[in-house]
């Protein structure tokens, strides 16, 4: 049986690391032949050693004279010759990260990169005709307008070769993500023409039922608290104010070609419900499983094909009960500022998205109150509004709107 060859950018955060575990459980079907990190080279070498991994690559710029990746050049060049293999690299900087996404042996890139980096990953995978399976939001958030057609080209070059499932999406672009892997799960098989509903399903974050009054004093400690799914920081802080759900919103509307107002958020507190479809007949479908992102990780590397459990199963007779909540778009802005930049489209999402970053960062630096994220995000879509909204051409125009909206963010920060 040949294995699929995989990339795994950003291997040392949260999917990353559960991303080896699954190629852990199943080294008969996967192997790893590159690995990127931001500036966690320690830990880079020590996955490099475990899985032989010969392609490296290591984002920070300022770590290029770091004794450390001395050593890692020299490792990568020391387990080449082992394996006999053709080539080696460590690469230092942003341009060798995303010269992994168009490694030649490499099937499948798993684009786990946090934040707007990921975005020309995601296309440099996918315009070398390789399956991308998206762990980064902000690739669709900012630029799905860009990556969508040509998820539709490599799906189209992988009917035309013979590579595509008999039924079914050809898999070109493959969601790591609970939530839009549900979705998609629940898609298969079905006539998108008869869907009238996406649920997409959030957790309502640590401060589930707060007013605004109660978060006025938020600390970074507590928002960082998730009480359902464990996740970096970044991801963290957008869960507690509802902006994941908007980016998954946004990200939703891509993926499945779906409209906005055919979108909604549910809260859904126990987490077992991972997102829902509804269709023309009142029929809904219900993804439900264990609260474990290896479930949807391993889902995105099979198919199509279903691989042994890498988690417990959910038990249904200790479950208990499922509550569903609208909401609370007043108190939690973020959700509603994701919606509005998606429907106006265009250049706004990156806006949205630079700013949040930086508000993030700003945050839990505590440079800024949490509240303060939002007011930072709504006062940068506010001014690229007024100057005007650009319709997306180009990812060097998007890296400029990019830069514009985090020089805005910070100064509102600083304010």
């Amino acid at each position: 049986m040949t294995k699929r060859r995989i990339v795994v950018l950003g291997s040392t955060g949260s999917i990353g690391t559960q991303t080896l575990d699954v190629v852990r459980q199943h080294g008969d079907q996967l192997e790893i032949v590159g690995l990127a990190v931001h500036g966690r080279v320690d830990e880079l070498l020590s996955q490099a050693r475990e899985f032989g991994v010969c392609h490296l690559a290591v984002g920070d710029p300022t770590l290029a004279d770091d004794p450390r990746c001395d050593e890692g050049r020299t490792l990568v060049r020391e387990m080449a010759t082992a394996s006999g293999a053709d080539d080696a690299s460590f690469g230092v900087g942003p341009e060798a990260v995303a010269a992994l996404a168009t490694l030649p042996e490499a099937d499948v890139v798993v684009n786990a990169l946090v934040g707007a980096a990921g975005l020309r990953a995601s296309y440099d995978t996918l315009a070398a005709g390789k399956v991308l399976a998206l762990a980064n939001k902000e690739s669709l958030v900012v630029g799905g307008d860009l990556i969508m057609p040509l998820a539709a080209r490599v799906d189209a070059e992988r009917r035309a070769a013979g590579l595509a499932p008999a039924t079914g999406p050809a898999g070109a672009l493959m969601p790591i993500d609970s939530e839009h892997g549900a979705i998609y799960q629940c898609l298969l098989g079905e006539n998108v023409r008869e869907v009238s509903k996406l649920w997409v399903t959030a957790s309502g974050g640590p401060f589930r039922g707060r007013t605004r009054d109660e978060l006025v004093g938020i600390t970074p400690a507590q928002a960082l608290a998730h009480p359902t799914w464990n996740m970096g920081a970044k991801i963290s802080i957008d869960s507690s104010t509802l902006m994941n759900k908007g980016l998954e919103v946004i990200e939703a509307h891509h993926l499945f070609a779906m409209d906005y107002d055919k979108i909604e958020v549910v809260v859904q507190p126990q987490s077992a419900i991972h997102s829902m479809v509804e269709f023309t007949d009142g029929s809904v479908k219900a993804h439900l499983g264990t609260t474990d992102m290896r479930i949807p990780i391993q889902f995105a590397l099979s198919y199509p094909d279903r691989w042994e459990a890498p988690v417990a199963p959910l038990d249904f007779r200790t479950l208990g009960t499922l509550e569903f909540a609208a909401p609370d778009t007043d108190t939690f802005r973020c959700l509603a500022l994701a919606r509005h930049a998606g429907s106006v489209g265009g250049t706004l999402p990156a806006v949205m998205n630079a700013a949040n970053e930086v508000a993030v960062a700003a945050f839990l630096a505590e440079q800024i109150a949490y509240l303060d994220i939002a007011a930072c995000v709504e006062a940068a879509m506010d001014a690229h509004e007024r100057e005007g909204v650009q319709v997306v051409e180009s990812l060097d125009q998007l890296e400029a709107v990019d830069r514009w909206a985090r020089a805005f963010a910070r100064s509102w920060c600083a304010a």
